[in-house]
């Protein structure tokens, strides 16, 4: 069977006529296909990504807060506790007077503590003379309150000997939260 020129014409502008609808829209539409499928694949890598550093960010802020609740208990381990700025003021001086004893140190007196409040925190000071006939007891006291819980830190320190005794004095600090004297103040 033989093609005429006029079914050749109509067959070539047919494929014409084909080909131009194919360019026109299949193609734009598989495009579009296309980069509709790049863009969720890429939203998707996106949202992987972020879940992972927000695993990575999870796993830190752990980390930290663990940290965080570590030290808030050492901290805790190392202030006063009392429900009145004389009740921590006691605690301190009994402390104080126990490491002394515990050290071999007579005490020959205490003063009264001074305290000072700032913002959430207490200073409690505290002064005390005591006497010893081996110098080595007071190494004994001063490493006693270097490790003592509550902390109970030096401020001021003085020792002079006087025949076969030794006489001293020290001031120490020790911290508590802030609270009220309990008399209105």
């Amino acid at each position: 069977m033989a093609v005429s020129a006029r079914e050749q014409r109509i067959l070539i502008l047919a494929g014409l006529v084909g080909a131009v609808f194919v360019v026109t829209q299949i193609v734009p539409a598989v495009q579009g296909l296309y980069q509709r499928r790049n863009a969720e694949i890429e939203t998707v890598l996106l949202a992987v990504e972020r879940e992972a550093r927000l695993i990575e960010d999870s796993l830190l802020w752990r980390d930290r807060r663990i940290e965080a609740e570590v030290q808030q208990t050492q901290v805790e381990t190392q202030i006063f506790s009392g429900a009145t700025i004389p009740l921590v003021e006691a605690n301190l001086q009994r402390d104080l007077s126990k490491h002394a004893r515990d050290s071999g140190l007579s005490v020959s007196s205490t003063r009264l503590a001074d305290s000072l409040q700032a913002d959430d925190w207490l200073m409690v000071s505290q002064e005390m003379s005591f006497r010893t006939d081996d110098a080595g007891n007071t190494i004994t006291f001063l490493r006693l309150l270097e490790n003592s819980e509550p902390r109970l830190r030096v401020r001021d320190f003085s020792l002079s000997r006087s025949r076969n005794q030794y006489n001293g004095s020290i001031t120490v600090v020790g911290f508590a939260e802030n609270m009220s004297r309990g008399d209105g103040q």
